[in-house]
């Protein structure tokens, strides 16, 4: 009867559908704010790309690919990685570290960065398992640690404040060695380090690196460097791989992408680089999950890289120019934010800048007791009545630490001039309203 058809069909639907994985962190910032920034922007300033193209020679090296005769290229090709690009990622990658790399077992392609932290959090962590992330953090790193069964363990950046008057630097933020040592034990399974740091730009000095090695030797500890914005390093700042310390290859693996290498974020091309006593597990993930990445532009980073080798060090290496023209657009966004009084703390690398907006209280009242962080209603408000967008960085904090960092908001500086000086005008605008009578 029909009775009994759609009691089946209830008692069938009560199940919990969702894995227990997913609880707690179905929630993304960027999906609620890349919305916000589509409907409301005239320059957005939030999320992290270029709004610049890709160097001519990569386009080039893509339209050969997808237009040559080599049909091949628009089919498989090798699941962990092109050959011609692991081949030219080992030769490039060996030579930055010192060592003889093996394209067969030292690299693995990936779907951008994204899937080879995926990678990494799925092999290598186990429930219980706790990993250490230093904060602010690129926000996915929580929930895959958690997606995979692990505890995230968050220990802070703690800023000091500079000397006469000077804007703060990114190298302001730092660790404090005793708590930083507090948080490994025997249940720590890895430590995450982001150098060059998004959100806010830092760059791990060697001293850092060293004491997180030492600890990652002391306890045994496996360190996944996520290094997407190695060659985005400013001020004669010098990027240093904490891969190539004393004991640390062994430990290490290395995220790479050539999306931020290349300006090409759409792309998604991205790599790991390590030992094969890690990499084997990688393999596994990989193989169950994505299984192959997109052969084309493999072929096409493959060509870019094999350029920017025989260019090393050259001034024609975009490897050099690019820094050197992100340093001119950050300088310009700083010039801008501190006319309007949005003090920004000065990165040492990366597309990002962040601000504070204490100055800016009176535009945006707190709201005592409320659920969201001050600088999140602060960001959602510019982008609806300035139509400027920004993220807000209590996103790259825990839950437990949001509240302590709700005064600050981050800029990406990746863009094109005219976006740059459209954002100034927004700022200057604002602040003739803000001094009117």
């Amino acid at each position: 009867s029909i009775h009994s058809l759609s009691l089946s069909l209830q008692a069938k639907m009560s199940k919990p559908v969702q894995a227990r994985r997913l609880e707690g962190i179905d929630k993304n910032i960027w999906v609620e704010f890349v919305k916000l920034a589509a409907t409301y922007s005239t320059v957005n300033l939030g999320q992290g790309f270029p709004d610049f193209p890709p160097p001519d020679f990569l386009k080039e090296a893509l339209e050969r690919a997808l237009g040559g005769e080599n049909h091949a290229l628009h089919q498989y090709t090798r699941a962990f990685g092109h050959p011609p690009l692991v081949k030219i990622l080992a030769q490039f990658f060996g030579k930055l570290l010192g060592r003889d790399l093996d394209p067969m077992t030292n690299v693995m392609v990936t779907v951008g960065a994204y899937q080879a932290l995926f990678c990494c959090f799925q092999a290598f962590v186990d429930e219980g398992d706790e990993v250490i992330i230093i904060e602010p953090f690129f926000d996915c790193y929580e929930p895959m640690v958690k997606m995979a069964g692990g505890t995230p363990v968050f220990v802070p950046l703690r800023p000091r404040t500079p000397k006469d008057g000077k804007l703060m630097s990114s190298a302001d933020w730092q660790l404090d060695p005793d708590e930083l040592a507090s948080k490994f034990n025997e249940r720590t399974k890895a430590i995450v380090l982001n150098s060059p740091n998004n959100p806010l730009g830092k760059v791990f000095s060697r001293g850092e690196l060293e004491l997180i090695a030492d600890l990652c030797a002391r306890h045994d500890v496996l360190c996944i460097s996520d290094e997407v914005y190695e060659w985005l390093v400013y001020d004669g700042k010098e990027h240093i791989r904490i891969a190539s310390l004393r004991g640390m290859w062994d430990r290490t693996v290395i995220i790479g992408s050539a999306g931020k290498t290349f300006s090409a974020t759409g792309w998604k091309v991205g790599w790991t680089v390590g030992p094969d006593r890690l990499l084997q597990h990688l393999r596994t993930v990989h193989q169950n999950s994505v299984y192959h990445c997109a052969t084309a532009p493999q072929d096409a980073v493959a060509q870019g890289f094999q350029r920017e080798l025989e260019l090393y060090g050259k001034p024609d290496s975009y490897f050099i120019r690019l820094p050197k023209d992100l340093q001119r657009k950050r300088d310009r966004l700083i010039q801008s934010l501190d006319a309007v009084g949005m003090k920004p703390i000065v990165p040492e690398g990366t597309y990002f800048l962040v601000a504070d907006i204490s100055e800016f209280k009176s535009d945006v009242p707190d709201v005592p007791d409320s659920e969201e962080p001050y600088d999140s209603r602060f960001a959602k408000w510019m982008v609806k009545s300035k139509g400027l967008a920004a993220i807000p960085l209590s996103a790259f904090y825990s839950e437990a630490h949001k509240n302590n960092y709700t005064r600050f908001i981050r800029f990406c500086f990746a863009k094109e001039e005219a976006t740059l000086k459209a954002a100034s005008d927004i700022l200057q605008k604002w602040k003739r309203e803000k001094t009117r009578p």
